[in-house]
């Protein structure tokens, strides 16, 4: 092979690793420095453990199989309400832009109740649902679904009312409307918020977990804080952080397939 083929593609490896990994080194450093303080003495092993003693924690989660109940419990919780969020939010969230007396009615609602941090009513659905799963769900539907209403409201609103209008002209019904041109030019919007509604839910379904108790990685978290158990603690974090990681890159997967027509998933050309 020529020297200058051999030399492009050599730069061409070099970039591709940089661009699929580059992205890991922060996290690397961030894991090294973790290490090297904690091992150095300049502060305490109790306040912060090392990340292989985290990491052997973790582990030994895993044979026992908590991390796999505590886990399931978290995801199962975070997914319900995630799930309702996302069903009755792209519905209200249509509704409100098609139908005056729905946006008359929940217009109020989601102005007040967006920017509220909605948390506060934890202690009202304690009262009213208990402190199992239901309240725990529910928590996590009410804090995501403003969410998703919004930025349903917003897609369906910005789809170009030329299409409508020709579509309407052409004898369309409002069931093909929606069907054909809403549903599919307002996607790409609708999945943003989606995919700041999943997280929300996870953030929900955590800290429901530490202040009601029982099973789930925040239930596991406060309990390991009250025997002063340091790697158990962090050993939720890391739990923590990679089932949100899981989550986010499940979602933007989801995102691309669904997305697989539209001009965002299309690779840039060049001329």
């Amino acid at each position: 092979m020529p020297r200058p083929a051999l030399a492009g593609l050599r730069m061409g490896l070099a970039a591709a690793i940089a661009r699929h990994f580059g992205g890991l080194l922060p996290l690397l450093a961030l894991v090294v420095c973790w290490e090297a303080l904690s091992r150095s003495g300049i502060v305490s092993t109790f306040l912060l453990p090392p990340l292989s003693a985290v990491l052997q924690r973790v582990w030994e989660d895993a044979l026992s199989g908590e991390l796999t109940i505590n886990l399931g419990m978290t995801l199962y919780r975070a997914l319900a309400g995630f799930a309702i969020a996302a069903l009755g939010g792209v519905a209200i969230g249509i509704l409100m832009t098609r139908n005056r007396f729905v946006r008359w009615f929940f217009d109020p609602i989601v102005s007040v109740g967006f920017p509220m941090p909605k948390i506060a009513f934890l202690p009202i659905f304690m009262l009213w649902l208990g402190l199992y799963d239901v309240s725990k769900i529910s928590m996590a539907a009410f804090n995501a679904i403003f969410p998703v209403i919004v930025a349903t409201i917003a897609a369906a609103e910005g789809v170009d009312r030329h299409l409508l209008w020709s579509a309407r002209s052409l004898g369309a019904s409002e069931r093909q409307l929606l069907r054909e041109i809403i549903l599919p030019a307002a996607l790409p919007q609708i999945l943003t918020g989606l995919q700041v509604a999943l997280p929300v839910s996870m953030i929900v379904t955590i800290v429901t977990e530490m202040l009601m108790g029982g099973q789930g990685l925040g239930g596991a978290m406060i309990a390991a804080s009250r025997f002063a158990d340091s790697p158990g603690v962090f050993a939720g974090i890391v739990e923590i952080a990679v089932a949100g990681l899981c989550l986010v890159k499940g979602i933007a997967v989801l995102r691309r397939h669904l997305l697989i027509w539209h001009q965002e998933a299309q690779e840039p050309t060049t001329v």
